[in-house]
């Protein structure tokens, strides 16, 4: 499908994922947009019950600021919530930056939906310390120390916004189909959490879209891998 060209963008505005935070997004995204003369604005989340829909009034805000269409976009719940905000404003999107979507439609039984659930049966029956210790035991150094920072700043909301991005609709396909703006997506083919299948419904979904693949490894080692994943696939397109 033909889709309008859109304006060259001069900012994207990027959500974190569930029990993440703007520091990685920043980590990951910075570099990579910078590099195109794009810059990056990363609001920080609000954690708690209300955390989908304060990331979507942060993209609301944001965008209303930057007064002119912005590349929205970010990391597997933030992908999902800059997808759902791009579908309500195609007039104000120049396109679409989804790192590791992990679901569409209904959550259900999705790897990420149940491993924020059950992180948040954690710190409510373990604590913060002991969630910590149980949830870092067996993952890569890298990623315990980007879990132990953001579930620190989160505090005493963490539990509940784990929740409420667990429950939280990704867009559907069919709706996905209607996005008439370019996408680039980035996938991990080693991430059982964010499945690169998902990644590839949505591309194959989406009008005009790309995937570029990394890998946790990779992002361990420069974070801002999955930033030049996202956004090389996203230039590909964009024309």
């Amino acid at each position: 499908m033909d889709v309008p060209a859109s304006p060259p963008a001069r900012t994207a505005i990027l959500l974190p994922g569930t029990g993440s935070d703007e520091v990685f997004v920043t980590a990951a995204f910075e570099r990579p947009l910078a590099e195109h003369g794009i810059r990056l604005i990363a609001p920080p989340p609000e954690p708690g019950a209300d955390l989908v829909h304060a990331a979507s009034r942060a993209l609301d805000v944001a965008a209303g600021e930057a007064g002119e269409p912005v590349l929205v976009g970010g990391v597997s719940l933030g992908a999902h919530v800059a997808a759902s905000w791009a579908l309500r404003n195609q007039r104000h999107c120049a396109g679409l930056l989804a790192a590791l979507p992990a679901w569409n439609g209904a959550a259900d039984a999705a790897p990420a939906a149940l491993a924020a659930r059950s992180s948040a049966s954690l710190v409510r029956g373990h604590g913060l310390a002991g969630a910590l210790d149980i949830a870092t035991a067996d993952v890569a150094p890298w990623l315990a120390a980007e879990l132990t920072r953001a579930w620190h700043r989160a505090g005493p909301g963490l539990a509940d916004g784990l929740d409420a991005a667990a429950s939280h609709p990704a867009p559907e396909l069919t709706a996905l189909a209607t996005l008439d703006v370019p996408a680039g997506i980035a996938a991990c083919l080693d991430d059982d959490v964010h499945p690169a299948d998902v990644a590839y419904a949505w591309a194959d979904a989406l009008p005009v879209a790309a995937v570029r693949e990394t890998s946790l490894a990779a992002i361990g080692a420069d974070p801002a891998r999955l930033g030049h994943a996202a956004v090389s696939a996203y230039l590909a397109v964009a024309g």
